[in-house]
């Protein structure tokens, strides 16, 4: 159902290409709110699980979670990490995995007892593992304790230490005691952590690792020094990223096109500026997808139109009147029902298409599919109730139309 999204491909296959081969990739977005930034992580979060790479998505928020508390962001990449076979909290299923192939790897091509498997499986994992050793051993310990805890069937202990491996406060000391770890994930650890998730899934033949920081907008409404400590965390991710500390990872930021040009913002930083920094001065047709930095354009009327034929489309195929739909609902009453419903909300067909969806399916399509007398040219006009908007539609609706204004909370200042 992805549409107006051809001209990214070939260039995100590219970055996906080369971070399968051992590079790093930042990547920015920006657009509007309604463009589609969200659907457009979510687009590209799909297409990397095709190649086989595991995926995250992290919400920023000053509560849950700050961008500048980068313990808490790794948190909440382990606690959303989806793999092609696992939709979420994948953690315990990619480490139980990766130990499965260090044991597969030692005894490849020898004939030996238990024991000998197990002592060639250590000196595979010492091996593996010397890299982020060095940046945090406390990984590498507690991977090496819960192998340990595990072989000797002390599951909940085990659980225990992969919660502490994956950044969570509250494990209990016996846990930490046992495996020769002191303290919990602090900031300043949470980059080699990410370090040793990013060699657990090359090692378990993942491609690599596609981390989403959405709506990272938010860093505006949090207080000055809190914003200033978050944008320099992202400063420093890039740098990070760029240096080629981690190999496999794809990292996508979103934001509104205020962060990226606001005092506010990026603008804040003036070194996180001047990386970011992206000629948009030209007809966006002529973007170039390889850029630091891409935006997005939101629905336009030709892309709500085609994403209109392709869901009736999709809903004819599961239909016993598949001919009647495409008849009745053909393109050209499509075409109509996007133009209307964008002028119920002042002309703003980039907020229309969920509304658009909703009425094209359940007031159209359900009563087209149900009744062999139903003509909507005919027996169907649009009507589109404040109650039934999100707040950014009923504001382009009441910019668009003052009139249909139900309160003066309906009524977008321009201050």
């Amino acid at each position: 159902m992805a549409v107006g999204l051809d001209k990214f491909t070939t260039a995100i296959d590219d970055e996906l290409q080369t971070v399968r081969d051992g590079g790093s990739q930042f990547k920015a977005v920006r657009g509007e709110y309604g463009s589609g930034k969200t659907f457009f992580a979510r687009w590209l979060t799909e297409r990397a699980k095709q190649a086989n790479f595991a995926t995250a998505e992290v919400q920023i928020s000053d509560t849950e979670t700050p961008l500048h508390k980068l313990e808490k962001v790794y948190r909440r990449i382990i606690e959303s990490l989806a793999t092609p076979g696992v939709s979420s909290g994948a953690f315990s299923d990619v480490v139980n995995g990766w130990f499965y192939v260090l044991e597969q790897d030692a005894a490849q091509g020898v004939i030996a007892d238990r024991h000998t498997i197990q002592r060639r499986t250590n000196e595979l994992l010492e091996s593996r593992l010397a890299g982020v050793s060095k940046e945090a051993p406390a990984f590498a310990m507690a991977l090496r304790a819960y192998r340990d805890m595990v072989a000797r069937g002390r599951h909940a202990d085990a659980d225990g230490l992969l919660a502490w491996l994956g950044g969570q406060p509250n494990v209990s000391a016996a846990v930490k005691r046992a495996a020769g770890v002191k303290s919990n994930l602090d900031h300043f650890g949470a980059l080699g952590f990410l370090q040793g998730l990013l060699t657990v899934l090359r090692d378990s033949d993942y491609s690599g690792l596609v981390l989403v920081l959405d709506e990272v907008e938010t860093l505006q409404r949090m207080r000055s020094d809190v914003r200033e400590k978050s944008l320099n965390a992202l400063r420093q991710l890039m740098d990070e990223v760029d240096s080629g500390r981690f190999p496999g990872l794809y990292l996508l930021m979103t934001g509104t096109p205020a962060f990226y040009d606001g005092q506010q913002g990026v603008q804040r930083l003036a070194p996180l500026a001047q990386r970011l920094q992206t000629d948009f001065s030209t007809d966006a047709r002529f973007d170039n997808p390889r850029a630091t930095q891409i935006r997005l354009s939101g629905f336009t009327q030709s892309t709500l139109v085609e994403l209109g034929s392709r869901i009736r489309d999709i809903y004819a195929q599961g239909s016993q009147n598949s001919d009647r739909l495409h008849a009745v609902v053909d393109d050209a009453y499509v075409a109509a029902l996007a133009a209307a419903v964008g002028g119920e909300l002042g002309g703003k067909t980039g907020v229309a298409p969920r509304i658009f969806l909703k009425k094209l399916v359940s007031d159209v399509l359900d009563r087209v599919d149900q009744f062999p007398d139903f003509d909507p040219r005919r027996d169907y006009q649009l009507t589109v109730s404040s109650t039934e908007l999100t707040a950014q539609e009923i504001e382009a609706r009441s910019r668009g139309d003052r009139r249909a204004a139900t309160s003066v909370d309906d009524v977008a200042l321009d201050l």
